[in-house]
């Protein structure tokens, strides 16, 4: 069986909460056998901790994303601090921006960002980020920061963006949006990009594949991620199984 890893699953949200273990085991039971579970606010990270118990393939990430900002205090940033400090997930994250839907708070969003970015390097963790309506600021900022890596997630961009985002060593997060044929700019750029900064993701229970339109998404999806990736590519999915698995575990040093 081919041995997968989904680099972005939400496996704590509400969602889930009727049929979550039956999810987990219809992941295994198709080879994704390493979830990353980020998290969005303060109250996720207890949560996730809970489920990704040692040896369960289930690793935390802890972060505040952009668009829980309504979720998020000042004094959250300490925590954070004391999570990464006492429980050492394998990144920081979901973090970043998004410029996407109003009403947002452009400067509220950076200062979060930037001081999450912060701890990233001072805890040596790769980060986790959502880049909507905001890529190239937030690839600005990490150029500026330096001395980070980790993966943008669910990446939408250009073919210039993406190759602004190898430079800095960075990853592409790809998921279900790839999966339908009107993605073309997408499917171009995953056809022939280096394998070494490619990362397969679900994003469930958000973003399903061609598939599936309208389902809630689940992990054991990316085995579809990978076949389509695997046919743009022109490629056995042994080959890129092996490859995206390999730089999932290289990155966040599971």
């Amino acid at each position: 069986m081919l041995q997968l890893a989904d680099s972005h699953v939400h496996l704590d949200d509400a969602s889930f909460d009727a049929d979550r273990d039956a999810v987990i085991e219809r992941a295994r039971a198709a080879g994704i056998g390493l979830q990353i579970v980020p998290g969005v606010d303060a109250a996720s990270w207890p949560r996730i901790r809970a489920l990704c118990a040692p040896g369960s393939g289930l690793y935390p990430a802890y972060g505040m994303h952009p668009m829980f900002m309504h979720s998020h205090r000042p004094d959250d940033l300490a925590t954070l601090s004391h999570w990464l400090k006492e429980h050492r997930p394998v990144a920081v994250g979901e973090i970043g921006l998004d410029f996407y839907e109003e009403p947002y708070d452009a400067q509220e969003q950076r200062e979060y960002f930037k001081q999450q970015l912060a701890l990233a390097r001072e805890f040596d963790l790769p980060v986790i980020l959502h880049a909507r309506g905001a890529l190239d600021e937030v690839t600005a900022t990490l150029r500026r920061i330096g001395g980070l890596r980790g993966v943008v997630h669910s990446f939408s961009g250009s073919q210039q963006q993406a190759e602004q985002l190898w430079k800095l060593g960075f990853h592409l997060g790809i998921g279900g949006p790839v999966t339908y044929e009107r993605a073309q700019r997408l499917r171009r750029i995953v056809a022939t990009m280096p394998i070494e900064f490619l990362l397969l993701e679900s994003d469930a229970p958000d973003q399903p594949g061609s598939g599936h339109r309208g389902e809630r998404n689940e992990p054991a999806h990316v085995a579809e991620v990978l076949q389509c990736v695997a046919n743009l590519r022109g490629e056995n999915p042994v080959t890129v199984a092996t490859a995206t698995t390999s730089n999932a575990r290289r990155l966040f040093g599971v």
